[in-house]
């Protein structure tokens, strides 16, 4: 049974959240990335929970009405505060000072990099779907075939002023047709702009990509136990930058590459991507 609830934390903030599983059971906390919501792991709680985990899901800063501070202050959105909601949370949820386990995608990969980074002693395990090492990902950008860069161009619309009225446009068009035209199904396409297409969270949402251009951060090796997973179609990251990710993790470090699904892996395969995972929090128990 998945549970919708709000999370307090220490910041003031309420993050509308997902969670499932046993009070006492070891945390998997689940980050979502852009332009998606705490919906992208609707398959993975209820196997979670059954394997005897506690799931939490939220809606991260400025997607959930709670925890969504002024975006026209980019300083709100900055990274260290986007890392500092990881460990509020698991804070509020009971789990201050233990460890537990992070898996995100996209731009909540990019947050799970982070937390990984600063906090590793925190970790059991660190999961991450398609976004690569941001040391690889900054490397792949400035290869001059400009493959990466090609695939990364969207990013630069983000910075724009009126992105946000554009991508909601006709029924948010261009969000449906170009973000999520890899494959996402119609279902989780509604679940998604239930939470993100309106104007107030949109906005929030690509103040994180102002606040934070080139996701480059200055991130070192990482030395939580890692399974990273990639799409071998997927449009914006290319090979480059994922196959590079193995050299900024050590010591244990396995790459899983799923053969004809996109960006958006757990909308795309569910079933394969939670397998992936809860066998990797299996071998690194809390």
């Amino acid at each position: 049974m998945i549970d919708t609830t709000g999370i307090k934390t220490r910041s003031g903030l309420t993050f509308t959240a997902d969670v499932a599983g046993p009070a006492e059971g070891p945390l998997v906390l689940l980050l979502h990335g852009f332009p998606e919501s705490r919906h992208s792991w609707r398959a993975a709680l209820p196997a979670l929970a059954a394997a005897g985990y506690r799931a939490v899901a939220p809606d991260q800063r400025g997607y959930s009405p709670g925890a969504r501070p002024d975006p026209a202050d980019l300083a709100n959105y900055a990274f260290d505060k986007l890392i500092g909601d990881a460990i509020e949370i698991v804070s509020a949820e009971g789990y201050d000072g233990k460890r537990f386990h992070l898996v995100g995608h996209d731009w909540g990969g990019q947050v799970s990099w982070g937390v990984a980074s600063q906090h590793p002693k925190r970790l059991a395990s660190l999961t991450i779907l398609s976004r690569p090492h941001p040391s690889s990902f900054r490397r792949a950008l400035q290869k001059e075939d400009g493959d990466q860069k090609h695939r990364s161009r969207h990013h630069r619309a983000f910075l724009d002023a009126d992105t946000g009225k554009l991508l909601l446009a006709d029924n948010a068009r261009r969000l449906r047709d170009g973000l999520f035209g890899q494959g996402v199904p119609s279902e989780a396409l509604e679940d998604h702009l239930s939470v993100l297409g309106n104007p107030e969270a949109l906005e929030a949402a690509l103040a994180w990509y102002r606040s934070n251009k080139g996701l480059a951060a200055d991130i070192g090796t990482i030395t939580v136990p890692t399974l990273y997973v990639w799409g071998d179609v997927d449009a914006t990251v290319g090979p480059d930058a994922a196959y590079g990710t193995a050299e900024f993790v050590a010591p244990s470090f396995v790459m899983e590459v799923l053969p004809n699904v996109g960006h958006f892996v757990m909308d795309q395969a569910p079933a394969k991507t939670t397998d992936l995972l809860l066998a990797h929090l299996k071998k690194h128990p809390v």
